[in-house]
């Protein structure tokens, strides 16, 4: 019945209130089936999975789209763990992340054979890797967000449409009424019409269907007067994406793979950017990303590195077997995402599809190079080259070519926002000036209209622009409820890395825990907005009605300021 008289209103409408085509698409969305909900969320990574949760909380009724088989985003079909703040185990989250956080940890004590002494570490890692104090299996981290969606589902609240992407919308005025969904195995077509939409994809692909106004790439200094902005603005030049993949290795066997068309380019690359890299991609020397200076990592499987090094084997390793009972592992688990392999040639926004699915398929390649060369010439601690024994774990990432189902994403489209945070807002040198402080006095900018709280240095991998690494230090921030509102869009809100923030500020907004915060504040606020018969920019807008959302977050365990 909705469906219905949502078109005979359309058709009665006036001309004056409708674009020529609007007509047309109403008419059309007759021969396409439809499904209707409170909310429609597209993108079911952590912000989208958060929004999910909240919208629940606040008694919607939701669907969820995701563009994969895994829902998860960046701890799953990224398979990429979670990058945190030191403090996490402690504060800086909510509680509902906390929760997922939480949930991984007991899923391994229930599941997994684990030593009494891992099963019994209040903060058990079990990969024990050095970029996480919560290094884990990218399938644990689904099995949680599945089960902490699963009653809402059973219930009929919770819609979830896998392998489903986003192909156009309709909107009318300032509000987005359809959008239109492709089912990727069949090719069926899917109306999903709500009141309510939030864009939680990894590349903010809902805005440009919607007609949301947006921006890509780098800011220049004259317009954000940013210290680590560049003179001149560039919407193509964006941080490099990665593919990423798990490997173990068994001493002794032979698993190397075949080697990979366009190993010959990659081996010999040398990145052109400024500062200079200093020497081939694939190498065991990389540029310091604070420094800039060059730097040499380690790498072994087996006992220690070259002595004064990283040993990357264990800087994202997912699988520690020491953790486990005697042969659950016949090795440790190492998830590759370095330097090394990030993919600086090119785009994943900009650019046409082909362009698109062409800078992925050579980033896979780039990640095989990376294999090759780590299984037939890197350089060994014991001098020789080349640990043939490093397999390919295809069952852990479940895809037939052994790489993550989807692109780690740093950066995507950014909505042009009634808000943005600028680096004056939460960069330590550039907040100094601004505050006229020094050292430990030094804070981020209090937003009266916050809605959660984040951190971690400003980490920008080299670009697509020619950009080395520009990685320095940030202050615990809040998260403004001002740039999770577009400048002109009323019904649609950002879940991901595609709210207001700059190339700069991105980086440090882009992480897992302030990612699931945006995500669970976008489905609490149109919960609440709903609930109040308002709309989000209103809320803004009134100091009686933010303190009672802000007072609504407080009790939904999302803490407002550090």
């Amino acid at each position: 019945m909705k469906r219905r008289t949502f078109l005979r209103s359309v058709t009665a409408a006036s001309a004056s209130l409708l674009l020529p085509g609007s007509l047309r698409a109403a008419q059309d969305r007759e021969r396409h089936q439809a499904l209707n909900a409170d909310v429609v969320i597209v993108g079911g990574g952590l912000g989208g999975c958060a929004a999910a949760l909240a919208a629940l909380r606040g008694g919607l009724s939701v669907v969820l789209t995701e563009e994969t088989e895994w829902l998860g985003g960046q701890l799953t079909q990224q398979t990429v763990p979670p990058d945190e703040h030191t403090w996490i185990e402690s504060k800086g989250c909510t509680r509902s992340y906390r929760a997922l956080r939480d949930g991984i940890r007991d899923y391994y004590r229930r599941n997994y054979p684990l030593t009494d002494a891992a099963r019994e570490a209040v903060h058990l890692n079990p990969g024990n890797g050095s970029v996480s104090r919560l290094c884990h299996e990218p399938r644990v981290a689904l099995a949680v967000l599945e089960s902490m969606l699963a009653a809402a589902r059973s219930g009929g609240r919770l819609t979830v449409l896998l392998e489903h992407q986003a192909v156009s919308a309709e909107t009318m005025g300032d509000s987005v009424r359809v959008v239109r969904v492709r089912n990727l195995r069949t090719g069926r077509e899917l109306d999903l019409e709500a009141p309510w939409f939030v864009d939680a994809t990894e590349l903010g692909d809902l805005l440009p269907v919607t007609g949301t106004e947006f921006v890509t790439g780098s800011e220049s200094s004259l317009e954000t007067h940013e210290l680590h902005a560049r003179e001149k603005a560039d919407p193509a030049n964006q941080q490099a994406f990665t593919v990423c993949f798990a490997v173990d290795h068994l001493e002794g066997e032979n698993h190397v793979i075949d080697r990979p068309a366009e190993y010959g380019f990659w081996r010999d690359l040398v990145p052109r950017m400024e500062p200079p890299w200093p020497g081939r991609l694939l190498d065991l020397t990389y540029t310091h990303p604070s420094t800039l200076k060059p730097k040499e990592l380690g790498f072994a499987p087996h006992g220690q590195s070259k002595p004064g090094t990283l040993n990357l084997w264990q800087y994202r390793r997912i699988a520690d077997r020491n953790n486990f009972a005697p042969g659950t592992y016949p090795s440790d688990v190492s998830l590759i995402n370095w330097p090394q392999n990030d993919y600086f040639l090119g785009n994943l926004v900009g650019g046409t599809l082909e362009e698109r699915q062409r800078h992925i398929d050579r980033a896979k390649q780039l990640s095989l190079a990376l294999l090759y060369w780590l299984q037939t010439e890197a350089p060994r601690p014991d001098g020789g080259t080349g640990w043939p024994g490093l397999r390919l774990r295809r069952d852990l990432v479940d895809t037939d070519d052994g790489l993550a189902k989807f692109p780690y994403v740093r950066e995507s489209r950014r909505i042009r926002a009634v808000f943005t945070v600028l680096e004056e807002h939460c960069g330590r040198e550039n907040r100094a000036p601004v505050t006229g402080k020094t050292g430990s006095e030094v804070k981020a900018a209090e937003f009266f209209d916050t809605v959660g709280v984040g951190y971690y240095h400003i980490d920008l991998h080299p670009s697509s622009g020619g950009d080395n690494y520009i990685d320095f230090g940030s202050l615990p921030f809040q998260i403004p409820l001002g740039a999770l509102l577009p400048c002109r869009v009323r019904n649609l809100l950002p879940a991901s890395k595609n709210l207001g923030t700059t190339h700069i500020t991105n980086g440090c907004y882009r992480l897992h825990p302030v990612e699931w915060n945006i995500g669970e504040a976008a489905g609490a606020l149109i919960a609440f907005c709903q609930q109040q018969k308002t709309l989000p920019h209103a809320v803004r807008e009134s100091t009686a009605i933010l303190a009672d959302f802000q007072k609504s977050l407080g009790q939904q365990g999302i803490e407002l300021q550090w």
